[in-house]
């Protein structure tokens, strides 16, 4: 009985331990799951959290994918317009070199002809002075001549039977024909003879002056036997201006070549021809003393 009641008991206490061994066991297993749930859970959220992360990493690649090809064409663009900028850089520098070529050769011409141009101005130049220098000369002499035909004639000049001008260097006495001539003609009047011979000595020393005489008349026809001889006034005034031109030769020694006669007849009329003191002062010789002319 008593090892019976022991058997018993010990069959309680063993039951009893081990309903607290699997009581223990089973708080573990749920502990355990519940841990697993909590992991699983934990990792379904990293998963979702990941899964999250590889969609936006995907929209991004996506997006720098769409910008890498964008980015691909731009450059290939870049690219084209880089070769046709060079190309046009190669064509603009060949046409500038061409035209700087065409540029250096037309500047030196244009270098030389300045050159030409200057050395000719400067040669112009010192002719110009050149010539003013003797053209004052000239103006000087004439001036002289003209002063010194005033002083020896001023009688003649006072009583107007003598006129002398001077423009722009071109000397004229003029010489009324009473004082030279008769009425109807030619033959100088000994009155005559000694103003023309002081005329021409002063006219002479004048060696770089060409003298011209020229005979002028009035409007009045030639009449009577003069007609025989001189048919109109044209070879009147001829005649006359040809015998002052021979007196000037031969009397006053002036070198033929510088002398030359010319009949203007009553064409040239210095005054008018309706009173008799203009057909008067038309009657004249003028003697013009110009600058030689080449011969």
């Amino acid at each position: 009985m008593k090892s019976y009641i022991k058997f018993c008991l010990i069959l309680m206490v063993t039951q009893a331990l081990s309903a607290c061994v699997s009581q223990s066991a089973h708080q573990l297993k749920l502990d355990e799951n519940q841990h697993l749930q909590s992991v699983i859970n934990s990792l379904k959220n990293d998963y979702e959290r990941l899964k999250a992360d590889k969609n936006q990493l995907a929209e991004r690649n996506d997006s720098l994918n769409q910008r890498l090809l964008e980015a691909i064409d731009r450059n290939k663009q870049l690219q084209e317009d880089l070769m046709r900028a060079r190309a046009d850089l190669d064509r603009v520098e060949k046409v500038l070199a061409d035209r700087s070529a065409e540029t250096g050769a037309a500047m030196t011409e244009m270098r030389q002809e300045v050159d030409r141009l200057t050395t000719e101005s400067n040669l112009l130049e010192q002719q110009l002075e050149v010539e003013r220098q003797a053209r004052e000369a000239r103006l000087a002499e004439v001036q002289g001549t003209y002063d010194e035909l005033v002083g020896k004639l001023e009688e003649e000049i006072q009583r107007g039977e003598i006129k002398i001008s001077d423009l722009k260097g071109k000397l004229t006495v003029n010489v009324v024909d009473k004082i030279l001539f008769d009425s109807g003609k030619a033959v100088l009047k000994p009155a005559g003879i000694r103003v023309l011979q002081q005329i021409g000595d002063i006219l002479k020393s004048t060696a770089d002056k060409d003298i011209q005489v020229e005979g002028h008349t009035d409007n009045v026809p030639i009449r009577g036997t003069l007609t025989e001889k001189y048919p109109t006034n044209w070879e009147l005034s001829t005649a006359r201006a040809t015998t002052v031109l021979h007196f000037l030769q031969g009397e006053v020694d002036i070198p033929g070549e510088r002398l030359s006669a010319v009949g203007y007849g009553e064409y040239r009329p210095i005054a008018t021809n309706s009173t008799p003191e203009g057909r008067a002062q038309n009657r004249r010789i003028q003697i013009v003393l110009t600058a030689t002319k080449d011969r």
